[in-house]
């Protein structure tokens, strides 16, 4: 189930999403207390796609929360860190030469998705002014950032193998 129209995979990875990373309030030490919470925290993400204005999100989410918040209840939303979007236009030659990388080593096109919200890639490309292509080769059962991460030894060769392809392929 998900996003209709997008693999699991890209509604995963290149879709917009909305993420409570962690939420907390009153007593959070060990054992049992009877206590309830003057104050409660959230800590939530959203992954932007390209063209999206962070600020413009920001402002969204804030006056959304604003709005629903009880009268009795006194709400402050602090926007942290935002990055500026990461996107790899499929006629790039560098994207090309991967492409075929994949082809060779996967018998197959394994491209799931070209646009990734990743801030050191943002700003590589701000800094240096050039497109960053990402070559990934995890596939849904390996389970990746949690803590049981795995890769099978094949995929991590054939892995290698694209990445050499990758390099005889780009002009």
């Amino acid at each position: 189930f998900g996003e209709k129209g997008y693999s699991t995979l890209e509604r995963n990875s290149c879709r917009p999403s909305f993420d409570v990373c962690g939420i907390w309030g009153g007593y959070t030490g060990e054992g049992s207390k009877t206590v309830l919470p003057s104050k409660a925290y959230a800590k939530v993400s959203c992954r932007l796609v390209p063209h999206q204005d962070h600020h413009k999100i920001s402002r969204l989410f804030a006056d959304y929360i604003l709005d629903i918040a009880p009268d009795s209840v006194q709400v402050k939303v602090t926007p942290m860190q935002a990055d500026k979007d990461m996107y790899a236009p499929i006629s790039l030659p560098a994207y090309q030469a991967a492409e075929k990388g994949f082809e060779k080593a996967f018998g197959k096109n394994r491209w799931q998705c070209v646009e990734v919200e990743d801030p050191i890639i943002s700003t590589f490309e701000q800094v240096l002014g050039i497109k960053t292509v990402l070559m990934g080769f995890g596939l849904e059962s390996n389970a990746i950032h949690s803590p049981n991460e795995n890769i099978p030894l094949d995929i991590f060769r054939k892995g290698i193998e694209a990445v050499v392809e990758f390099y005889l392929n780009y002009k």
